[in-house]
């Protein structure tokens, strides 16, 4: 990749959690790339993970905030506004949580409490944060804000549970806020739908082992690792791509647009 695509850029990252985190990647490679960000995670998910390791690494300063709570939100942009000198030209979100997935909840069976909890957490959370920047006037014109999804808001995969209903609004939450942004700042906001990949997060679902094999005998590419993305999420954060707005973005090696693949009839195929 060319060096310094994002020289001179500054933003916001949500949900470092461990080296293992997607966003963890794209910290590290928008470091590399030149810019300069605060990171942002709920305070019992910063008790949890190593984000103070990665700041270190960046030379990013750590701002904790509930992505659920308003005033959190509030004070980490203006902080990060203090912290960054200025303006952002990128949002990352990448937050999601599902205590119905924790907790072993059928999906016939959800305790709605903790799927309003999860919904909020997961979905809500990103116009929580958007709607905030908008208020404030936070983001630069020609910025982009990006969130991280799964094509289980397409498809069903039975044990992704009421997540997958998370990631469905999300998107939707994505091309509604993008078209404001756009026509007011022309700010940018699309989703990127990852490949399953083995974070912290994702690993908790049943059967993720699974998934992740299946897929990579279905994409003709393989599966899209967490530097893949990253590396996919610098292009967005990028001013190459200023004319990308209110997408769902496939980023899974093919998986998406694959009906069957040779690997997976050659599996299942009788004698």
């Amino acid at each position: 990749m060319a060096n310094n695509l994002l020289a001179g850029k500054k933003g916001i990252i949500f949900g470092a959690l461990n080296e293992d985190s997607i966003a963890w990647k794209i910290a590290e490679k928008a470091h590399e790339q030149g810019a300069q960000f605060v990171l942002t995670n709920a305070p019992v998910a910063m008790r949890m993970g190593e984000i103070n390791n990665l700041a270190a690494k960046t030379g990013s300063e750590v701002i904790p905030a509930d992505a659920t709570n308003m005033d959190d939100l509030n004070n980490l942009f203006e902080k990060a506004e203090e912290a960054l000198g200025g303006k952002l030209d990128f949002i990352l979100h990448s937050i999601g949580m599902s205590i119905n997935v924790r907790k072993g909840k059928h999906y016939t069976e959800l305790n709605y409490g903790w799927l309003e909890k999860g919904w909020d957490v997961s979905a809500v959370s990103f116009h929580r944060v958007m709607q905030v920047a908008w208020e404030r006037n936070a983001m630069n014109d020609w910025g982009s804000i990006l969130a991280l999804t799964y094509i289980a808001a397409q498809r069903t995969f039975p044990d992704y549970n009421d997540m997958a209903d998370n990631k469905a609004y999300l998107e939707s939450i994505a091309r509604s806020f993008g078209y404001h942004w756009g026509v007011r700042n022309k700010v940018r906001v699309n989703t990127i739908s990852q490949s399953p990949t083995p974070t912290t997060a994702g690993s908790g679902v049943k059967g993720f082992g699974g998934f992740i094999n299946y897929a990579e005998k279905m994409s003709p590419l393989g599966n899209a690792s967490a530097d893949d993305c990253a590396d996919y999420a610098i292009s967005m954060f990028s001013d190459l791509t200023r004319k990308v707005t209110m997408q769902n973005l496939f980023h899974d090696g093919g998986f998406s647009n694959t009906g069957v693949s040779d690997a997976i009839i050659e599996r299942f195929e009788e004698d």
